[in-house]
C-alpha cells in the first residue's frame, strides 16, 4: 500500500531546535506532520494548507470550545510561517491513541465493548455542538470551494460535492466501479431526497489513532480535524465513522456492517441514510491520495461502491 502521509524531516528538527526545543517526531498524517515540543505543547507542520483556511480552523476550534464536551479537542496558541509553510503551535492533548490504523496493523476479529463505547460518546457529544458559520466555510480536502457555498442544506451541499468529485478522475472510477453514472444520479436524487437535520460539528476523519483515551478507554481527547471537517448532519459523522474505522484489516467490512447497526440503533440514525452517507464518502474521497488509483484508500472506496445496488 502506498503512504501520502506527511515526511518528518531532519530540517523541521532543527528549525525547532533553534527555537529552543528538544523535538521530537510525534504523528504524520495527511495533511502535514506533528511534533512533541515538550511542556504540555506541540508543533504541526501543515502541507497546502493557505492561511485563510487556518484562521477558520482556528475559529472552529474556538466555537467548539463554547460547548463543554467529555473530551478536549484541538487549541491552537500560535501561527507562524516558514518559507510559505504553516506551523501552528497547540496544546498537547491528554491520553493516548485508541489504537492504530488498520493498513499498519490489523483489528482482531470483534469491535471491543471499549472500542465502540468510546465512538458513541463522542459521536453524541460532537451532535451537541451547533454547527457554526465558520464551520460551512471549511472546504473539505480535495474540493476548490467552501462546502457549503451556495446551498443552505447540508444535503444539496454533498450532491454539489459528489458532482465536481466525479468530474475530477470520474473516467477513472468508471473503469472500476459498475453502473458508476447509476450510482452518481441514485446517489443525488436520494440526497436531495433528504429531510433537513439538526446541523452540528462533523470532525469526518474519527479513526483510531484521532481518538485518544485513558487507561480504561475513555475518551479523553479528539484531535487532527480538516479531512472532511464542515459543519452537517451527525449521522454523516455516525455512517462515515462506521465505514473508516477499520478500512483495510481482514475483518474490515464486517466490522462496518457491525457500527452502522449499532450507530442505527443506539442513535437512532436511518440505516438508509447511514449507508447513503457511505456512499457520499467514497465518491468523494476516492482520488484524495493518487490521481491514478494505486493507493489502497481508492480500492476501499471502488469496494464500498461496488457493494452497493448496481
Amino acid at each position: 500500500m502506498v503512504d501520502y502521509r506527511q515526511k518528518h524531516t531532519a530540517d523541521w528538527l532543527r528549525y525547532f531546535a533553534r527555537r529552543g526545543y528538544d523535538a521530537r517526531p510525534l504523528a504524520a498524517g495527511v495533511e502535514g506532520a506533528v511534533y512533541w515540543l515538550g511542556e504540555g505543547t506541540i508543533a504541526k507542520v501543515w502541507s497546502g494548507r493557505p492561511p485563510a483556511e487556518l484562521d477558520l480552523t482556528r475559529q472552529v476550534y474556538e466555537d467548539m470550545a463554547r460547548h463543554p464536551l467529555p473530551f478536549a479537542t484541538p487549541d491552537i496558541v500560535k501561527v507562524e510561517e516558514h518559507e510559505g509553510v504553516l506551523v501552528t503551535y497547540e496544546r498537547e492533548l491528554p491520553g493516548s491513541p485508541c489504537g492504530q490504523d488498520s493498513s499498519v496493523r490489523p483489528h482482531g476479529r470483534d469491535v471491543p465493548p471499549a472500542e465502540t463505547g468510546a465512538l458513541l460518546t463522542v459521536l453524541s457529544g460532537l451532535a451537541t455542538v451547533p454547527g457554526t458559520e465558520a464551520m460551512r466555510q471549511l472546504t473539505v480536502q480535495g474540493d476548490d470551494r467552501p462546502l457549503w457555498a451556495g446551498h443552505t442544506r447540508f444535503p444539496d451541499a454533498l450532491a454539489g460535492l459528489v458532482e465536481r468529485a466525479v468530474r475530477r478522475h470520474g473516467s477513472l472510477l468508471d473503469a472500476h466501479v459498475t453502473n458508476l453514472s447509476a450510482k452518481v444520479r441514485r446517489t443525488i436524487r436520494s440526497l436531495r431526497a433528504l429531510p433537513d437535520t439538526a446541523v452540528t460539528v462533523i470532525h469526518g476523519d474519527l479513526v483510531p489513532p484521532n481518538l485518544h483515551v485513558d487507561d480504561i478507554g475513555r475518551p479523553v481527547a479528539l484531535l487532527d480535524f480538516g479531512f472532511f471537517t464542515t459543519a452537517g448532519d451527525p449521522a454523516f459523522e455516525a455512517a462515515v465513522t462506521a465505514a473508516i474505522w477499520d478500512m483495510y484489516g481482514p475483518h474490515a467490512e464486517e466490522h462496518t456492517a457491525a457500527l452502522t447497526r449499532l450507530f442505527a440503533t443506539e442513535l437512532h440514525y436511518s440505516p438508509h441514510t447511514l449507508a447513503l452517507y457511505q456512499a457520499v464518502y467514497a465518491l468523494t474521497t476516492y482520488d484524495l491520495f493518487s490521481p491514478d488509483g494505486s493507493d489502497g484508500h481508492f480500492r476501499w472506496c471502488v469496494a464500498l461502491l461496488n457493494r452497493g445496488p448496481s
